[in-house]
């Protein structure tokens, strides 16, 4: 068995310095790129110490943990491809942005808008956003002091800059692609750990243990969990997730588990599933391989109709529609990730919207982008009396070149305990 803690951690001065070095070059490199594919010629991303934009922090350097008072960010795209990288601050950022703001001189805004009409942009965006959250990091308030300090003609260029805000938040600079494969690895060898006799003994843990020692080891490898990992059982007689069902982890399970954890300030995401061997039992059921192996194929169809340019409505259409014709009973509910756990860019369905998500599933896929395939098949099994079983697999995947790949594997057998 591999174990979490043969897998390098950086210090968390190493990792400040990685990721300063990844935010310094995704402003160099990424964001002019964004800005002028969404037609912006200036962003101004503003929060106020304990009310972050969902954005700031991405754009801070590693030592801020949180805004400062009112912090005013300001890009300016010049016509010649020159991005400007200003603060309106009373606290300095070295060279990462240059200060602007002289307090003993000039109001905040005051200064906000005679920037505004020095650099007379065409199209200003903020965060204002119906469809993204991360799009809306705009407070009510701010938005009043920000239209009251400018001029009729510079607020009536002001636009939500829904599409930007995403863009920055989902690309992934070269450098972070490559490191994003064995964050994943880190979050596949916990999954291992947690799914072997080290951690589990039938009929004594409960899901519960092992929903908090997922917690516990995460915390311990100086990591940090984004949601509390779940962990459920299915077994003959026992539904997927059915309410008040048992907890004690007994042989013949069937388990499931839902673990995320942050590391680099890049999320993972994974679902993996174990069986508890039983009594005379070497491997798990053929049915219940069986079931996984519909769960591979559902992933490799997903993956063969994620497309550059498709929304994420018709990646789920065509996904659904092709899994239906080869006999798979499928669902698809695949999220982004990245920054953020239930990350920026395109929604290819959700459990509960199988038919397409507006405005979100609207938004299209792009190069370079990672996201969490996840997705269900539901299968009978006949070692269980045919019963239903579902298998809920979750894969942090890469989409780069036009292709899908899947960042440190995927699960194609199940983890036996036992």
């Amino acid at each position: 068995m591999r174990d979490s803690t043969t897998y390098s951690i950086l210090s968390l001065r190493q990792r400040a310095q990685v990721q300063d070095r990844w935010l310094r070059q995704r402003l160099d490199e990424v964001l002019p790129e964004i800005m002028e594919r969404e037609s912006f010629d200036m962003w101004i991303v503003a929060a106020r110490e304990y009310n972050e934009d969902p954005v700031i922090m991405t754009l801070l350097p590693s030592e801020m943990l949180s805004a400062r008072r009112l912090t005013i960010l300001v890009f300016y795209l010049s016509d010649g491809g020159e991005l400007e990288r200003m603060i309106l601050s009373r606290y300095d950022l070295g060279d990462l942005y240059r200060g602007v703001w002289d307090p003993e001189r000039e109001e905040q805004w005051a200064c906000l808008a005679r920037l505004i009409q020095e650099r007379d942009p065409r199209r200003i965006g903020v965060g204002v956003s119906e469809t993204f959250a991360f799009g809306d990091g705009l407070t009510h308030s701010e938005h009043c002091q920000l239209v009251g300090a400018l001029d009729p003609v510079h607020v009536d260029r002001i636009e939500g800059a829904e599409r930007l805000a995403v863009g920055w938040l989902e690309r992934r600079l070269p450098a972070e692609m490559e490191a994003y494969s064995r964050i994943v690895e880190i979050a596949h060898c916990i999954i291992e750990e947690a799914f072997s006799s080290r951690v589990i003994h039938p009929g004594i843990t409960t899901t519960q243990d092992v929903q908090w020692w997922f917690r516990q080891r995460i915390l311990d490898l100086g990591l940090s969990a984004w949601f509390h990992p779940s962990v459920s059982i299915q077994a003959n007689g026992l539904k997927f997730r059915e309410k008040d069902g048992r907890t004690l982890i007994r042989p013949g399970d069937l388990l499931h588990c839902d673990v995320g954890l942050h590391y680099l300030g890049l999320a993972t995401d994974t679902q993996q599933m174990a069986y508890v061997l039983d009594l005379g039992e070497t491997d798990a059921p053929k049915g219940l391989k069986a079931g996984l192996a519909q769960g591979n194929r559902l992933q490799e169809i997903l993956a063969e109709e994620c497309i550059a340019a498709r929304s994420g409505n018709e990646i789920l259409e065509r996904s659904l529609k092709r899994a239906s014709k080869q006999g798979l009973r499928a669902s698809i509910y695949t999220h982004p990730i990245g920054y953020h756990g239930h990350g920026a860019g395109p929604t290819i369905g959700l459990w509960d919207r199988q038919g397409g998500v507006p405005g979100k599933g609207d938004y299209e896929l792009f190069d370079d982008t990672c996201h969490a395939m996840e997705l269900n098949v539901t299968c009978e099994v006949p070692e269980w009396d045919g019963q239903d079983v579902v298998f809920a697999l979750e894969q942090d995947v890469l989409f780069s070149r036009g292709k899908i790949y899947y960042l440190a594997g995927r699960q194609t057998n199940l983890h036996l305990i036992g």
